[in-house]
């Protein structure tokens, strides 16, 4: 399926900023399952790319623009074909072994109440994958899909346990906190969503399976990712894969992503930042 996607940040600043940096994960590499046919980035300011890759491998581009700055607009947008591999992810940048990835963050912090919530899902060190699947399904039971700005904050897992709801990022965060309790490495994601119409900017969970690679499990939708699903960028939690990360201020994104069995809807999303 080739998916079309027009992702727009634009971030206001009052009174206007000395000037900005940051650096942005908007760039979307290819594996087995997604082939990126184009993709563009543009700034409405007189300034420069800097590409990069970060330590897990992401493509990432930094900028600085000189001052005073009241606001800039940047805007991502591509066509990227997708195949169904059911949820099963290779031929991805791996920089780091599996085992890196059971390291818990402060946003997947293996507390009291998500050790208890992980030992709900009884281990089975014969079949990982049939766990993984159990464990997905105890998360889609226990916390709520609700909206939110994926990109932006999420809850930690904790707290989202706690609300018994939270954005994808959230859910996230719930899923690989808890598979990392069972031993089991797991990675969150970033990408987007185009499905009957709608269109979103979507976090997910990848978990690794010694027979199979990885695999990847969207909690929030109880199902793992589909060719309704693109891939954008690999970290331990939301910060590590966050689309952009810089001087905070208010920050408007504009989503749409779309196939061409449906036409496009817009998705904005509207949150206020400080200093990241």
């Amino acid at each position: 399926m080739r998916v079309r996607i027009r992702h727009e940040i634009t971030q206001k600043f009052e009174p206007a900023a000395r000037n900005a940096s940051a650096i942005v994960r908007l760039t979307p590499r290819g594996h087995e399952g997604q082939y990126v046919q184009r993709w563009t980035l543009d700034l409405d300011s007189d300034t420069r790319f800097h590409p990069q890759e970060d330590a897990f491998g992401n493509l990432c581009h930094a900028f600085t623009i000189d001052g005073p700055v009241a606001a800039f607009t940047i805007a991502a947008e591509g066509e990227v074909e997708t195949q169904d591999t059911t949820g099963i992810v290779r031929g991805t940048v791996e920089r780091f072994p599996p085992s890196l990835y059971l390291r818990q963050t402060d946003l997947t912090h293996p507390s009291a109440r998500v050790s208890d919530f992980a030992a709900a899902v009884e281990p089975q060190p014969d079949d990982p994958l049939a766990f993984l699947h159990a464990l997905m399904e105890h998360v889609h039971a226990k916390v709520k899909d609700a909206e939110g700005p994926a990109m932006g904050d999420p809850l930690a897992a904790e707290a989202a346990l706690e609300k018994g709801a939270a954005c994808s990022g959230g859910i996230a965060h719930l899923f690989t906190a808890a598979a990392r309790i069972a031993g089991v490495p797991a990675r969150h994601i970033s990408g987007y969503l185009a499905v009957d119409g709608e269109a979103a900017a979507r976090h997910w969970a990848e978990a690794y399976v010694p027979a199979i690679g990885w695999v990847a499990f969207d909690c929030g939708r109880n199902l793992c990712p589909t060719e309704d699903y693109v891939r954008l960028a690999v970290g331990l939690d939301a910060v590590g894969v966050a689309a952009m990360r810089g001087i905070g201020g208010d920050i408007r994104e504009h989503v749409v992503a779309f196939d061409g069995r449906n036409p496009p809807k817009l998705q904005v999303q509207v949150q206020s930042q400080g200093q990241n």
